[in-house]
């Protein structure tokens, strides 16, 4: 799968294992990241993020994580081994800090900012925005738990409902819609296209070869599937929706300056290594529903190139780790990350496992 997967395991090491139930994954692909953050082995880690390879470990594991602004900090290296270490555009990629607190992410961030001094001759600071606010009460936040492609577990939804209330509880103003918010079925689906195309353009030309689906067909498995023989033209015309996109959230954080949403719909699902991930299934709540399905709230943030930060938001039932991500406008990772800081102070943040 060329390192892309919602899990973290592989021939040569095995499998990596939640720290809170081992017969569970930690996320991927940056899980062992945050295995080992919640195990205690480090104080901070770095990982990449395309669709929510940095988050949705975090959620998976209770740490939290920072999907930098799209160009933010430079992604050099982000090669095998065979390849030489030159600056590339990944269009939806990033990188960033994990930490267990989210003071840590704001250190670790202030050293990753900065454009890659190859492409620009030499390094130089970036000076970022000020967080827009630095008391909870002050901030205005959208908070959203339902996806028009796919339902939000009870105990996801739970965590965005108590992150939601410690807002509400500091006087922060909070609400649950906004006609400012682009639709998030043509996020998705445009996300899914610019996701899949980039990606298997670095595969073997074999890998092309997948019957297409039909035209009717608008599910997201049918968007998937036909992004794998995308042409440039179609790439394009995606490019220039999400664009439109990007407006549009310029146009929401005029009267918002965070929106809380899921990173994925369930915490740490049981391991599957089924070889197919295109026919594995994710259940929530008990209902089936395609495995990569569950990348639509990942892809809320990435697709525009949007900062986010994903912050521990309390236990499931089963006693599993809760994450939340709170979504910035674009550069303002500043105000996210200090949102995150003060929410910490409020809900308790990490916790090690038991």
């Amino acid at each position: 799968m060329g390192l892309q997967d919602v899990q973290s395991f592989n021939e040569i090491y095995s499998t990596t294992t939640n720290p809170w139930d081992r017969g569970r994954t930690p996320g991927g692909s940056s899980g062992g990241s945050a295995a080992a953050l919640a195990s205690g082995f480090g104080a901070l880690s770095i990982g990449s993020d395309i669709g929510g390879s940095l988050r949705t470990p975090a959620h998976f594991c209770g740490v939290y994580a920072h999907k930098p602004t799209l160009g933010l900090a430079a992604s050099r290296g982000m090669v095998a081994p065979s390849e030489p270490a030159l600056p590339v555009d990944l269009d939806l990629a990033v990188v960033g800090p994990m930490a267990r607190t989210a003071r840590d992410l704001t250190l670790l961030l202030d050293v990753m900012a900065g454009p890659d001094p190859l492409t620009f001759g030499k390094a130089y600071d970036l000076a970022l925005p000020a967080s827009r606010h630095e008391r909870l009460r002050d901030f205005r936040v959208l908070v959203l738990d339902e996806h028009p492609l796919i339902p939000t577990g009870a105990a996801v939804r739970a965590g965005v409902h108590r992150v939601a209330a410690a807002l509400s509880e500091s006087g922060a103003y909070v609400s649950r819609h906004s006609p400012l918010l682009p639709d998030l079925t043509e996020a998705a689906t445009l996300y899914m296209r610019l996701l899949v195309s980039g990606s298997v353009a670095r595969f073997p030309v074999e890998a092309h070869k997948r019957p297409r689906a039909g035209a009717d067909d608008q599910s997201l498995d049918a968007v998937r599937m036909r992004a794998m023989t995308c042409s440039h033209h179609d790439w394009m015309e995606a490019n220039s929706r999400r664009e439109v996109h990007r407006h549009g959230w310029r146009q929401l954080f005029t009267e918002f300056d965070a929106v809380v949403c899921p990173v994925t719909p369930t915490p740490a699902f049981p391991h599957d290594h089924s070889p197919d991930p295109l026919v594995r299934v994710l259940d929530v709540d008990g209902a089936e529903h395609p495995y990569f399905d569950q990348l639509v709230w990942a892809g809320l943030a990435t697709m525009p190139g949007l900062p986010a930060t994903a912050v521990p938001a309390g236990r499931s039932p089963e006693g599993l780790p809760v994450g939340v991500q709170l979504i910035g406008p674009m550069f303002e990772d500043r105000t996210s990350l200090r949102l995150a800081e003060l929410l910490e102070q409020v809900t308790g943040g990490f916790q090690a496992p038991r």
